[in-house]
């Protein structure tokens, strides 16, 4: 097995676990699976991850990955009040799925919360780093109270994401999400 071969197998894997733990929940999700969803043989699996934990490591990871390239995307608009919207968008733009299963990070993390194995901390560190690069958007718009409204904006989101995911209804995020951005709007 070549090392490419390998990386796109555990790759493959924590993608797969993000989506299987999303969809299934942490209790409820089994090796098998991910392993199914991953199209690798379970068997295989012990070969990368040794246990579920460190699959929902792995996971965790997946997430600040994708966290870090959708932050690099964002970076590239020109002001923080494009960007905070362009949060807002890509959001909205996930309203059906939370409408399923709720936010993706913010589910895992309470999820995790419950369990004594240190996993929480490493999905809050996750969640901390939107929140700081939220802030630090907030402080370029010039807001001497940026923490303040970054912690809003996060909190928003996480409760609309429950709701929407409690009434199975996208379109309450679509209404919050067009709320923030004038809220947004409102700040510059």
């Amino acid at each position: 097995m070549t090392d490419s071969t390998r990386v796109g197998k555990r790759e493959r894997l924590a993608g797969a676990a993000v989506r299987v733990l999303h969809e299934q929940g942490v209790e409820k999700t089994t090796l098998a699976d991910i392993a199914r969803a991953a199209d690798v043989p379970v068997g295989n699996v012990y070969y990368y991850f040794k246990t579920k934990d460190q699959l929902i490591e792995a996971a965790i990871d997946a997430h600040g990955r994708q966290l870090e390239s959708m932050i690099e995307a964002m970076e590239r608009l020109g002001t923080p009040q494009e960007r905070l919207k362009a949060l807002l968008q890509g959001w909205i733009g996930q309203r059906d799925l939370t409408a399923k299963y709720g936010c993706p990070t913010g589910t895992l993390a309470s999820e995790l919360d419950k369990r004594d194995d240190g996993l929480d901390r490493a999905v809050a560190k996750v969640m901390g780093e939107l929140l700081d690069w939220v802030e630090r958007q907030f402080q370029a718009m010039g807001r001497a109270d940026a923490r303040e409204l970054a912690v809003a904006l996060i909190a928003a989101y996480q409760g609309i994401s429950l709701l929407t995911n409690t009434f199975r209804d996208p379109e309450l995020m679509a209404t919050e999400g067009r709320r923030l951005g004038r809220w947004i709007d409102s700040l510059a």
